[in-house]
């Protein structure tokens, strides 16, 4: 998601979600964003190259607590025709530090319906075990702050290591995002991270141009096994 100002040009989300955080207007672009990538999945579940992608979108602590967000996701499904099981919502840790129980029970009614769930920027917020142990969660996303300097930095090589087999011991997937270099991805496969997201796939696209780069793909060269290395990698949308 980018805001395509009229004098500012291109604005990252960086920038402007804070801003919508505190004003509140994170609730209807929220909204708007889950409306928009569930009618995505519909109209890429017709055509045979994009039916089988799954679209994860961000959702904020504020926005997860709505009394009515599992009515809420529910309706846009239903509105949209977007299978469940084609949809992923990306939490962070800040959703998940205030009344747990209502947390989990949302999270069960969703995941009975086919959604699944991502934890964000695993490790750079008040991590607990103890949230992987009764939470529903289906992947974790290692932080790029952990990916940059993956290769130089011992410790950050540690925590990606370990973030890795603790997924890989809880049946979690894990994907790394922030990942530019062939050098950072070789030592994740290693590892047997199975996915990554970042720059050396590509830059933000607007839909048009990203069916574009996926035909591309197509026309080159089948994907390796997920998480292997591979000369054609494949990216990751994400909508925040």
């Amino acid at each position: 998601m980018r805001w395509q100002h009229p004098e500012r040009g291109l604005v990252s989300p960086g920038e402007f979600i804070p801003l919508a955080e505190d004003t509140g207007l994170i609730l209807p672009i929220g909204h708007w964003v889950l409306a928009t990538a569930c009618a995505q999945i519909a109209r890429w579940a017709q055509q045979p190259d994009t039916m089988h992608f799954t679209v994860s979108v961000n959702v904020s602590a504020r926005q997860f607590s709505l009394p009515n967000f599992v009515e809420e996701v529910k309706s846009v499904l239903e509105q949209t025709g977007a299978t469940p099981t084609r949809l992923k919502l990306e939490l962070t840790e800040s959703v998940l530090l205030h009344k747990t129980e209502d947390i989990v029970a949302k999270m069960m009614a969703l995941k009975a319906i086919g959604v699944s769930f991502s934890l964000d920027d695993f490790g750079t917020g008040y991590s607990s075990l103890s949230y992987l142990k009764r939470l529903p969660i289906d992947e974790l996303k290692i932080d790029q702050s952990f990916v940059r300097d993956i290769l130089t930095d011992p410790n950050d090589a540690a925590i990606a290591k370990t973030v890795v087999a603790l997924g890989q011991i809880l049946g979690l997937a894990v994907i790394a995002e922030g990942v530019e270099t062939e050098g950072q991805r070789d030592f994740l496969a290693r590892f047997g991270c199975d996915a990554y997201q970042g720059y050396l796939f590509s830059r933000p696209l607007a839909i048009r141009h990203f069916e574009e780069f996926v035909q591309r793909r197509a026309n080159r060269a089948e994907p390796a096994a997920v998480g292997q290395p591979s000369n054609t990698p494949w990216p990751s949308l994400r909508l925040a």
